[in-house]
């Protein structure tokens, strides 16, 4: 090995590159206490809690039962459908967002006269609250003066008006729509913002070739924006298997809509069973942080491969 000196300019570069590292490392430490305070001791109390018989009714201190709670959990028919049920909706309302998000979103990225002003009202359902566009298609899907039985009525699709929120098989529909209506505005604007960030040099020569739309879409803009496409499904599934707000105001205490989130409100509040609702509450972020783990896994993994080629 050689013995020579590492020259001057090396040496700054690797002070310069430490000093960076504990200024980022004192930027976000004031952030990571104020997480561990928030965030970080209410989560390890409700993990706790999950290993016990606590109850909201009992003024006696909760005792250690170990994975009690999560045996029973496993065997309750209803955690199980609030699974199938949270798996459904995930899937349907963000494969549905992502379809339409990247078709806004090709169609927002045109040079179109008043493109800003369309823009601005596509964002409108994302702006609204999830508890007030919940609570608005709710009177929409009332089966007697509801908005949407009317128009379908007017149009000779049906006789009768549909109970949408309170029927098993329509519920959920109900729910995904109301879901697609709200987030895919989110999808569309990432999406949006990976079209904008491309480079014009591919399109100019695809033009030149005579390359078909269609072609262009599935062969140049399709790989080039599915990184930010990626991100944004990630995001949106995760979000989706925690949903509960608008599962809650619209569909409350409907079977064919419960999901874990719900479930473990219902066992924490409405049977004030704390220790079974933890046991719940700590499975499903069990289960969303291990999906986040093998997505920066896999993400890893890819921009390892892909800078190695």
């Amino acid at each position: 090995m050689s013995d020579a000196p590492i020259p001057a300019v090396s040496r700054r570069r690797v002070t310069l590159a430490g000093r960076r590292r504990r200024a980022a490392v004192l930027f976000v430490a004031p952030l990571l206490g104020v997480l561990a305070v928030a965030a970080g001791w209410p989560l390890l109390r409700t993990i706790y809690l999950g290993f016990t018989d606590a109850t909201l009714a009992s003024l006696e201190p909760p005792r250690f039962v170990g994975f009690e709670n999560f045996l029973y959990l496993f065997a309750d028919e209803e955690w199980w459908r609030s699974v199938r049920n949270t798996l459904v909706f995930a899937g349907l309302s963000v494969g549905i967002e992502t379809v339409l998000g990247v078709a806004i979103a090709l169609v927002l990225d045109a040079r179109v006269r008043g493109r800003g002003l369309v823009r601005a009202a596509v964002l409108v359902p994302w702006a609204i609250p999830t508890i007030v566009s919940a609570k608005m298609w709710g009177w929409m899907f009332h089966d007697l003066y509801g908005v949407i039985n009317e128009v379908l009525r007017g149009l000779g699709l049906i006789s009768v008006g549909y109970a949408w929120t309170a029927e098993p098989g329509l519920a959920m529909l109900a729910v995904i729509a109301v879901d697609v209506w709200k987030t895919t505005p989110f999808m569309a604007l990432l999406v949006l913002a990976a079209l904008q960030g491309l480079p014009t040099e591919c399109y100019e020569a695809a033009r030149i070739d005579g390359v078909r739309p269609l072609t262009l879409f599935t062969r140049v803009t399709l790989p080039l924006i599915r990184p930010a496409l990626l991100v944004a499904v990630i995001f949106r599934s995760l979000d989706a298997l925690r949903i509960f707000d608008v599962i809650y105001v619209l569909t409350p205490n409907n079977p064919s809509t419960m999901s874990m989130s719900v479930y473990a409100r219902r066992q924490l509040i409405d049977f004030q069973d704390t220790g079974y609702g933890s046991a719940a509450a700590s499975l499903l972020f069990a289960i969303v942080a291990l999906l986040t783990v093998v997505y920066v896994t896999v993400t890893r993994v890819r921009v390892t491969s892909e800078a190695h080629a």
